[in-house]
């Protein structure tokens, strides 16, 4: 067959694929050919470049470059960003967003660790899926008990994802800090409280927020009450993560809070195969760009503003 006669051929079939909606089946018997020699025919039309796929996604291609900067600049796997908008909206957006990507890289029979927060608090509200995980376990790597924005706790998300995902969950009966190191020291040592954490650690995939400096942590304010003027007055703390406070190279500061915190700790955070950071707003620039220095997450979702920030 020559040059010519084998393009026609090749054109033929790809105006009967493309244009005609017709099956490889149907090609093969209109033509007297194999199905897998359609397939080859296919494959070689695009080669010589006789098919030209496109794709149109204008609101995707409207970040793509943004986000291919911040993989390349901060070594992630993947950055996603959306539009900015107000900031109760950008957590609105940001829940949806990261609900997505999270229904997209989970499996069935993983175990999702989760931190605390009014962003994760928006992811919770925001998944829904047709799929049921009746293997996946989803458990929480920070305490959290006590009266004030339960919503917003980690044993809540867990139960509410859990339920909405017809998932297992694990619930941790502690609260975010205690009164002294030791007594720190204790609890993680109990039976209870260390099979939890151990369960965290081997977490497949964790979701997580990222808190700013501690002027705009209510939290912080609400536990240290007295000695909350002496963590806020700390110029090397830039943000949190899994209520750990890091420096701007994403280490953990050394201080009181630190000390007392029940959380899961960073270095074991890292550990995790896939670390997703869901958080925006320009007082977190700082924070989150420690995160990325850090190694601390895998996988960001911001908004456009935070992430051409993060270029500055």
């Amino acid at each position: 067959m020559d040059f010519l006669e084998n393009r026609r051929l090749l054109v033929r079939v790809a105006n009967m694929y493309y244009e005609e909606g017709a099956t490889q089946s149907d090609i093969a018997e209109a033509i007297g050919v194999s199905r897998s020699l359609v397939s080859k025919y296919l494959t070689k039309a695009r080669e010589l470049g006789i098919v030209e796929i496109t794709i149109h996604d204008d609101y995707q291609q409207q970040h793509r470059t943004l986000e291919r900067k911040l993989e390349r600049l901060y070594g992630l796997r993947e950055a996603f960003c959306i539009d900015t908008v107000g900031q109760e909206a950008a957590k609105k957006h940001l829940g949806e967003a990261a609900s997505k990507y999270l229904l997209r890289v989970m499996k069935d029979d993983q175990i999702i660790g989760l931190s605390s927060g009014t962003t994760l608090s928006e992811i919770a509200k925001a998944l829904n899926s047709p799929q049921i995980y009746p293997n996946a376990t989803f458990i929480p790597m920070v305490g959290g008990m006590g009266d004030e924005r339960v919503d917003i706790h980690a044993n809540t998300l867990a139960a509410r994802i859990g339920d909405t995902m017809q998932a297992k969950y694990e619930l941790l009966h502690v609260p975010v800090m205690v009164d002294t190191k030791e007594a720190k020291e204790i609890l993680m040592r109990q039976p209870s409280i260390k099979q939890k954490f151990e369960i965290a650690e081997k977490a497949n995939i964790a979701l997580v927020g990222i808190g700013g400096s501690p002027d705009y942590s209510t939290m912080v304010k609400t536990y240290l009450g007295k000695e909350y003027q002496n963590i806020k007055d700390d110029n090397s703390i830039v943000g949190d993560i899994c209520y750990n406070f890091i420096n701007k190279y994403g280490k953990p500061v050394n201080n009181l809070w630190n000390d007392r915190v029940l959380a899961l700790d960073l270095e074991k955070l890292k550990k995790i195969p896939l670390v997703i950071g869901v958080a925006s707003g320009l007082e977190k620039v700082d924070a989150i760009q420690a995160a990325l220095i850090g190694d601390l997450i895998d996988v960001l979702i911001t908004d456009e503003e935070t992430g051409n920030a993060l270029l500055q």
